[in-house]
């Protein structure tokens, strides 16, 4: 019997446990291994094209080479922006409009990405003055965001960040959106899903969405008409922010399984209202991935997790926040490791095939009792 060798820089006790309990062997990156959990940074080292590295059949790795598509902000934007134009020249009806608004794909709010889009965003600005928020494209865990609702601010942020930057000449993209003020609130506090969506293939498309995500909520009461854009324990969802303040809740981390936000909704809003979000997010998901196809790499050595993060406004309309290429796997709660732990063995399940044994000429076609722990997005095969 073979022993399947897995190597990985990520010292996750969630990721570990799941590989020892399948008797997998434990190597380095210069050995002859099987499966591959990596972080971005050494899969894009991996893939480099100075390298010339060419995985064997039997080798599978949990990042696309072109993961950052969809997990930088500024490309995801771009992505999406060019699946509009292109459905819209097709005439597809999911794309249709009505006074300059897509019915179908208004989902994430209105983006520029600076500096090249600082014209476009000023000329918006001025015919609709409200609160934008800014945030690094390819930074994650809340780093670098804060919000705005004056021009000025943008202008000393923009002249500061000119003088740090002659100390260096690394160039580095911002977006700005359009804040969404008017964002369900449960208890007074603002929340966002966080959904992990298993992607085993985009030629053709495959994609399994996890049953069990869950809310992150702000550790602060969120008031839209005494809004502190300083204070930013009411306005980001981010674990990494609010464990920072002081009314940071250790036992539950702030969060909150999506089925009790399926029951609360149901019982506040109805059962038919509350399936009609969960379809909508479904719709943005598969239609985000589909933006990105086009552009991805098809390499079946490959799958990839992608963290999900929703806002739902007061009327039940889901937002596109962005999508993580690297979901954290950091353990804040017992919860919150019973419900990675189950992630990270349910992926391996999918993208294995029933022999157990890494294989890149597999269909991906995944057994029922596989899927248990996913519902499927698509599945261009079936």
């Amino acid at each position: 019997m073979i022993k399947i060798k897995y190597c990985t820089d990520i010292d996750r006790s969630v990721l570990l446990s799941n590989f020892e309990k399948r008797g997998w062997v434990h190597v380095g990156p210069e050995d002859d291994w099987h499966f591959y959990w990596t972080s971005l940074q050494t899969c894009r080292c991996l893939f480099n094209a100075d390298k010339n590295y060419r995985l064997k059949d039997d080798q599978i790795i949990n990042h696309f080479p072109n993961h950052y598509e969809l997990g930088r902000k500024d490309l995801l934007i771009r992505n999406i922006r060019r699946y509009r134009r292109e459905l819209l020249k097709s005439g597809n009806s999911i794309a249709e409009c009505v006074r300059g608004t897509f019915l179908y794909l208004d989902f994430i709010p209105s983006t520029y990405v600076l500096p090249v889009d600082y014209n476009l965003f000023l000329e918006e600005y001025r015919k609709n003055p409200s609160t934008w928020i800014v945030k690094p494209s390819g930074k994650s865990r809340g780093s670098g965001i804060f919000l705005i609702d004056k021009l000025s601010q943008l202008k000393k942020w923009s002249k500061e960040k000119k003088y740090r930057k002659n100390a260096s000449t690394k160039k580095e993209t911002y977006i700005i959106s359009r804040y969404i003020e008017n964002p369900l609130l449960i208890s007074g506090k603002k929340f966002d899903l966080r959904l992990y969506v298993l992607v085993t293939s985009f030629h053709p498309l495959k994609a399994y969405l996890f049953k069990f995500g869950f809310c992150r909520f702000c550790s602060v009461k969120y008031n839209a008409h005494l809004m502190d854009i300083n204070c930013l324990f009411a306005h980001l969802t981010n674990v990494s922010v609010q464990k920072e303040g002081e009314d940071y809740n250790n036992i539950h981390g702030g969060k909150w399984s999506t089925e009790n936000l399926k029951l609360y909704l149901t019982s506040t809003r109805g059962e038919k209202r509350t399936r009609k979000l969960f379809d909508d997010i479904s719709f943005i998901i598969v239609h985000s991935l589909k933006a990105a196809r086009s552009v991805m790499s098809h390499d079946t050595h490959c799958f990839e997790c992608y963290g999900y993060d929703i806002i739902v406004d007061e009327d039940l309309k889901p937002w596109l926040i962005e999508v993580n290429s690297s979901p954290s796997l950091t353990c804040t709660t017992s919860s919150d490791h019973i419900l990675k732990s189950n992630l990270i063995e349910s992926i391996l399940s999918v993208v294995l095939p029933s022999s157990g044994i890494p294989n890149c000429r597999w269909d991906k076609t995944p057994s029922p009792e596989s899927l248990v722990n996913f519902d499927v997005l698509i599945d261009e095969l079936l």
